[in-house]
């Protein structure tokens, strides 16, 4: 079995945003050369998260203000008196998850005809980083 790391580096101009990255997890996968396996990718910030859903701005918009519903920015979280100011990106994190496992089939990520996988931001404005492990044949 082999495997291959690679990180992707981050430092959105916004403090939320959505980015999608499909094509550079699919540049580690050729860079691998692993043909069957699987492949994490995962946010290596508690602030940060990684999910697969299609690449439609309506949605984007969609998810953003679901967010936002469930995790305000802006209310006095028990967080915010250790001197933090981030309680809502942390809430963010638990409802988007930190990280997916994508199916290697053939050399090519294994999804769907609408899937593609998003580097989700919940504050930032500085450098973050998530991992992509690949493991396989």
């Amino acid at each position: 079995m082999k495997s291959h790391t690679a990180y992707l580096w981050f430092n959105t101009k916004k403090h939320r945003e959505l980015i999608r990255i499909t094509d550079d997890v699919e540049k580690e996968l050729v860079k691998s050369g692993i043909k069957e396996g699987l492949c994490l990718v995962s946010a290596m910030h508690i602030t940060a998260g990684v999910f697969i859903n299609d690449n439609e701005s309506g949605l984007h918009q969609d998810i953003e203000e679901w967010l936002q519903k469930l995790a305000p920015r802006g209310p006095d979280y028990h967080h915010h008196r250790t001197g933090e100011s981030n309680g809502d990106a942390h809430l963010k994190n638990l409802l988007v998850g930190h990280e997916v496992t994508v199916p290697v089939t053939q050399g090519k990520l294994d999804l769907g005809p609408w899937q593609e996988i998003f580097y989700a931001e919940f504050d930032g404005q500085r450098k973050k980083r998530l991992v992509i492990k690949i493991i396989g044949e």
